[in-house]
């Protein structure tokens, strides 16, 4: 009967059962360089000037119109400094079509608004807007930094990063002390922090001899010393507020990481190292690296942008080869994360169905909410095509849904590449308090996701 039962049903195991001395040390060197990746890259702006730095470095070159490639060249596209495409071509023709690794770079925030700084009580604030799906009252009483550039009146572009460095001061946004909480503690969750109250404190003292604003012109000249920069460049900033600290490993025994925007670079790291030293593939192997996912792909470096169409378009041009052809010969993993099962939030979940905390990479069948509205829904034979492949290369897998039914839902970018008639597959880590300021991620889940995308690209 053991044996039957070991023949018939199905019964997955803790990663850590099956994972070799070698790759335990691999998984480790991986998540070091993982976590170098979160640290340097907080933006999607940060994320795309690594990428174009690490793929030159890499021998890519920027793809161009007209541009002849050949079996084994690594070529990339930096779509504006927010997204980047890039490419290793294969041994056969793009008619045949290739293999593509799908993830984002932007994450939850809070965004800097185009006239945000302001007096009130002789305390200085940043106004923001909330980027993407956030609780907000978890942005209160946590160190902030802030990340961005500012195009100045005379047209150069500054970058500034303050809230990181040791010696650095961090931002703030205040909360309400408990003594004086009885109003606020019978709001619901939604309403406990209002969007307008997320306010960043910048600083408290007055420039002197000024009767009107002091605090206000005081933070002024100190941006102004530093960068260069006058109110009026506001206006045309991309400032950005996220948590201050670096990626850190969690647990007595090291084996989770914790760190802001896990989702969804975990992915997008996990797509772009196995690209980086490849051969020459079988089919061309494509990674994309995408904006705006957390606000819907929109805008002209989101998914649902002509950019992706515009880099292979150069691709198959440089082929003879038909863009729609390519596409429909193609194959997509929509490298996405998945909520990992929370024993302290067991009702949301379906434990039979819900991914977990080191059971390896997670293959979502299907996103959306209500009724599976906005998702892909992978078909059998994606499914089968994404089974066989990882079984043949040895990775640690595992399925996934979003929560029960009818509980709440979400998406990816899957969706619009299946729009696009490719076959399309989400897949990706398992993230514990996804979408807060420190989200947690099992160090066997990022590394057996780096090697499903390994194998997405040579199948």
């Amino acid at each position: 009967m053991e044996e039957l039962k070991s023949k018939l049903l199905y019964a997955p195991k803790n990663g850590y059962a099956s994972l070799t001395a070698e790759q335990r040390a691999e998984m480790e060197s991986y998540c070091k360089r993982y976590a170098a990746f979160m640290d340097a890259c907080k933006t999607e702006r940060e994320a795309t000037a690594w990428a174009v730095e690490t793929a030159k470095a890499n021998g890519f070159q920027e793809m161009k119109p007209g541009m002849a490639v050949k079996p084994g060249d690594k070529v990339y596209f930096n779509n504006r400094n927010k997204s980047i495409l890039l490419a290793v071509i294969g041994s056969e023709s793009l008619e045949n079509g290739a293999n593509i690794c799908a993830a984002h770079v932007d994450s939850p925030r809070m965004d800097v608004k185009p006239n945000p700084l302001y007096e009130d009580a002789e305390i200085a604030y940043f106004k923001t807007h909330y980027y993407g799906g956030i609780k907000k009252y978890q942005w209160a009483t946590v160190p902030l930094a802030i990340h961005g550039v500012v195009y100045r009146k005379d047209g150069t572009v500054v970058t500034v990063t303050i809230g990181e460095d040791d010696t650095d001061p961090v931002l703030y946004v205040s909360d309400l002390l408990i003594h004086l909480s009885a109003d606020q503690m019978q709001k619901t969750a939604a309403k406990v922090i209002e969007g307008e109250q997320l306010n960043v404190i910048l600083g408290t003292e007055p420039l002197a001899d000024t009767e009107s604003d002091a605090v206000k012109l005081h933070v002024m000249k100190l941006l102004n010393e530093k960068y260069g920069i006058i109110e009026e460049d506001f206006l045309s900033a991309e400032l950005t507020v996220v948590p201050a600290g670096r990626c850190r490993e969690v647990g007595l025994d090291r084996s989770l990481l914790g760190a802001y925007g896990h989702d969804d670079r975990v992915c997008a790291y996990a797509e772009i190292e196995p690209l980086l030293t490849m051969g020459t593939p079988k089919h061309t192997a494509v990674c994309i690296l995408a904006d705006k996912e957390e606000i819907g792909s929109v805008g002209v470096s989101g998914m649902q942008s002509q950019a992706f169409e515009y880099f292979m378009e150069m691709l198959c041009d440089t082929q003879g080869v038909k863009l729609s052809r390519c596409f429909a010969n193609s194959f997509c993993l929509s490298a996405d994360v998945s909520n990992a099962f929370d024993p302290n939030f067991p009702e949301v979940s379906d434990r039979r169905n819900n991914c977990k905390l080191n059971y390896g990479v997670a293959i979502c069948k299907y996103t959306g909410s209500r009724g599976k509205s906005g998702a892909s829904d992978a078909s059998a034979e994606a499914m089968g095509h994404v089974r066989t492949t990882l079984d043949n290369a040895g990775v640690l897998w595992q399925t996934a849904t979003l929560g029960k039914v009818d509980q709440g839902g979400g998406g990816t970018v899957a969706a619009y590449m299946a729009n696009r008639n490719i076959v399309t597959v989400d897949a990706g880590v398992p993230v514990i308090s996804m979408h807060a300021p420190i989200e947690v991620v099992s160090k066997l889940d990022c590394y057996m996701t780096m090697l499903a995308c390994k194998a997405i690209y040579l199948a």
